[in-house]
């Protein structure tokens, strides 16, 4: 999709708002595991996730061919319509999203305070997002999908970062949403001419795109029914489904209760905090364990947006 140059300036570009996150490994975690993991720290963002990284790219690319003025508009669950409140703020363009009733209140507060409109509507992200679009072409808006090109060219910079700091990695595993997040690895991978396995995680209560990899084709669920938001997905795009295709290792899916006790692990282990998307891709490494065992594994932590009150019933105990 990239060449390695235009990956690199990018990243280059991305780093001007936002540090590189550490990969680290954690002794603790390795003994409570028995494996080998390298955790890639996106819930270190200024945002804490990683999608700030794609809409610093996308708003820029849309900047040089559109009048700013018109603003943007998207559909989100909370990070990705974070990093697009965040860039439209940086480059000056008014930005409105749609959220789903009963979305984050956090996520909410988080969007509207780097200006942007949130509106709430629908009952998930799909009516959430049919909604933004019927809002873009009535205000001439541009709509920015939840997935893209120049979004996946920005998100990369964190699997050039992860593959630069932590050589001969044997697996990745990484959480699916709408597909910016594992399509940006397997393209900053295959930029590298590296042949580390890319794993995909999804909910088992959300698993339109573990059912579409191994149907060879796409399939849309009724429902997503997870706590993890990020990983709340019932209609897989067919641009990322592509990629996923034909470079995923595989696509797997872990229960709401692996997710919540991989975010208590990372508490006791790491000190940590995760969002439970950004715990799924622990968990996966972990039901995994014994094809894991004595290899190089790094799972990416690609968030710790989680309301508070929720995070608080988690920590003590409390299954979703």
């Amino acid at each position: 999709m990239f060449s390695l140059t235009e990956l690199r300036d990018a990243a280059t570009f991305v780093h001007k708002y936002v540090p590189p996150t550490p990969t680290i490994r954690w002794p603790l975690l390795d003994r409570a595991t028995g494996l080998s993991l390298y955790v890639k720290h996106e819930n270190h963002t200024r945002l804490g996730a990683f999608k700030v990284r794609g809409g610093l790219t996308f708003c820029k690319y849309l900047g040089s061919s559109v009048d700013l003025s018109r603003g943007i508009i998207s559909a989100t669950r909370g990070n990705h319509g974070q990093s697009l409140a965040h860039a439209a703020s940086r480059l000056g363009m008014p930005a409105t999203i749609i959220v789903p009733h009963g979305n984050s209140v956090e996520k909410n507060a988080a969007m509207r305070a780097w200006g942007a409109e949130v509106i709430e509507h629908g009952n998930d992200f799909q009516e959430a997002a049919e909604y933004a679009y019927e809002c873009a072409s009535k205000e001439d808006s541009f709509m920015v999908p939840p997935f893209h090109r120049e979004l996946v060219r920005g998100v990369a910079s964190y699997g050039l970062e992860l593959f630069d700091e932590t050589k001969g990695l044997d697996r990745v595993y990484v959480p699916v949403g709408m597909g910016s997040g594992i399509c940006s690895l397997i393209t900053a991978r295959d930029a590298l001419g590296l042949k580390t396995e890319i794993v995909g995680v999804v909910a088992t209560g959300a698993d339109a795109v573990r059912q579409s990899y191994k149907a060879g084709k796409i399939i849309q669920t009724a429902t997503a029914n997870t706590f993890a938001d990020g990983v709340a997905c019932r209609s897989p795009d067919p641009a990322a489904f592509e990629i996923i295709t034909n470079g995923a290792a595989d696509i797997v899916a872990v229960s709401d209760d692996q997710i919540a006790d991989a975010m208590r692990l990372y508490f006791s282990s790491c000190h940590t905090l995760a969002e439970g998307a950004g715990a799924a891709s622990l968990a996966a490494a972990i039901s995994e364990r014994d094809q894991n065992i004595g290899k190089k594994i790094a799972v990416v932590l690609t968030g710790a947006n989680i309301d508070r009150a929720d995070y608080a019933r988690i920590l003590s105990g409390e299954n979703p």
